[in-house]
């Protein structure tokens, strides 16, 4: 079994894969992985991989050095199922490259445009030909929220939940709305673009945010939580072949 270890901005997210499916998912702090020990009391776990895109304390460190496989660290020298054309390697998230291998694995030979919405929305894309081209990144929800708030004098603080109208009647319906609607035309766009250029494209949503809004292109879109998690499996068994 493969130990598949997630740390995110946020939260930890470790899953546990036989072959190509999930078997168990676990979520725990970014700071501790407190759960690891008893993961791998419960599963015979063969080998690992760890994504990071925080820097470690000393306890997680620890955690990690006391797990009983071999560890992959992801970064810009680890072998890929995928040619990556982006041009600093070095400054590409895991998460980003993740995410495109995850999707890639799912309809290989066909263009794909992978769709993030975490802290960040990000938006990458692959040829058909297995080439990842790059992608662009964007603020997340809640980033636009506090943003709203923290950089006007005035604006309040306003939660995704609630009311919502076509056009706000009130400060709260205003800013919620053009927060949501902003996000939705901005994601519809660039799937249209990118749809105009590639007819064939795919689309996946993956990320912490849920989005659903009307659009004729729901037939191409794919919804995937752990796109990340599957990509990182499939970087960690492209390694282990090749050791």
């Amino acid at each position: 079994m493969n130990l598949i270890i997630d740390i995110g901005n946020t939260v930890a997210k470790i899953a546990v894969f036989k072959d190509k499916d999930i078997v168990e998912i676990f979520y725990d702090s970014n700071q501790t992985l407190e759960c690891l020990s008893d993961i791998c009391a419960k599963y015979a776990v063969e080998k690992a991989i760890v994504a990071t895109v925080i820097d470690l304390n000393e306890r997680v460190s620890a955690q990690l050095k006391s797990l009983p496989v071999s560890l992959l660290w992801l970064n810009e020298k680890t072998l890929l199922p995928v040619e990556n054309l982006y041009e600093t390697p070095e400054t590409l998230g895991y998460d980003r490259m993740a995410a495109v291998v995850g999707a890639y694995e799912q309809f290989p030979g066909k263009d794909i445009l992978v769709i993030d919405a975490g802290t960040c929305i990000t938006y990458e894309f692959i040829d058909a030909a297995g080439r990842y081209h790059g992608g662009n990144i964007s603020p997340g929800v809640q980033m636009r929220f506090r943003a709203l708030h923290e950089f006007t004098g005035r604006l309040p603080l306003v939660l995704r939940e609630g009311r919502r109208l076509p056009l706000g009647s009130d400060t709260d319906t205003a800013m919620r709305e053009g927060v949501l609607k902003g996000m939705e035309y901005e994601i519809s766009g660039y799937i249209t673009a990118m749809k105009h250029k590639y007819p064939e494209l795919l689309v996946f949503l993956t990320g912490g945010d849920d989005f659903s809004f009307d659009t004729n292109l729901k037939s191409i879109i794919f919804a995937d939580r752990f796109l990340v998690l599957k990509g990182l499996n499939r970087i960690l068994n492209y390694n282990n072949d090749r050791i």
